[in-house]
């Protein structure tokens, strides 16, 4: 009995049957359509390209120029208010502008400290007078009994000026609370240092040594033989009573140069 075709939808297009059906080849076959084919040989993997000529390739390709780098945008003053620029300008009205040969200015060189001729003519009579004039009995009892150094050739009337104050101060060192080997380097850098400036007279404050054991003051008697020790100084002596009292003595050094004194 032949076999009853299938009928077709009213709506089905003509050739659906033959789309949906692979395709047979003579030897009765099944072929795929054009569009799987297509879509087959997209998805197929290329083959593996020969390494030499890879390289070969990329060799000879043209080379990309690097991309230039881009430079920020300059940043733009703000613009200034009409009102700071007209102060701007009456504030720079009277500014002349330099000549085009004086474009640069030479910064002022600063002078050298003038010389204190008054007060090295003032020493001098002072000195001079120590030297020269007669220790008077006010002098003799001004001095009393406290420990006092003169350089050998200097007379005693000295060591009363400088005991009375005839000399002005100039400089002054704190020794207080320094052990021995610290006070003595301190004492010496401040001598040095009162030399190169030209001081004449100044103060050690070497303390009364009253929390010292005993009550004596170390510093005292050290910073006495120090300056003994020393060839930059003429006289010492216990300060008075308004210059320190028995914590501090009064130091006249020589002359900036190494002149004696006297002549």
């Amino acid at each position: 009995m032949p076999r009853r075709r299938r009928d077709r939808s009213p709506t089905e297009p003509r050739g659906a049957d033959e789309r949906r059906a692979p395709h047979l080849g003579a030897d009765g076959a099944g072929t795929l359509p054009f569009g799987a084919l297509a879509e087959l040989t997209r998805t197929r993997r290329p083959p593996a390209q020969n390494p030499i000529m890879r390289a070969w390739e990329e060799a000879h390709a043209p080379r990309r120029r690097p991309s230039p780098v881009q430079q920020p945008a300059p940043v733009q003053d703000p613009a200034i208010a009409p009102a700071d620029l007209a102060l701007l300008q009456a504030a720079m009205a009277d500014v002349q502008p330099l000549a085009a040969r004086h474009e640069r200015v030479e910064a002022p060189r600063s002078r050298p400290a003038p010389v204190p001729l008054k007060r090295h003519a003032d020493e001098h009579a002072t000195l001079h007078d120590s030297l020269h004039a007669p220790l008077s009995f006010e002098d003799r009892l001004d001095m009393g009994d406290e420990a006092a150094f003169l350089r050998p050739g200097l007379p005693r009337r000295v060591l009363a000026d400088l005991r009375r104050g005839r000399w002005v101060l100039q400089g002054e060192v704190d020794l207080h609370g320094l052990n021995r080997e610290e006070a003595r380097a301190a004492l010496a850098r401040f001598l040095q240092s009162s030399l190169q400036q030209g001081r004449r007279c100044v103060r050690v404050i070497h303390g009364k040594g009253l929390g010292s054991p005993g009550g004596v003051s170390i510093l005292k008697q050290l910073s006495r033989g120090w300056l003994a020790q020393r060839e930059e100084i003429l006289a010492f002596c216990q300060a008075g009573p308004h210059a320190g009292g028995g914590g501090a003595l009064l130091v006249l050094l020589r002359a900036p140069g190494g002149a004696r004194e006297g002549k």
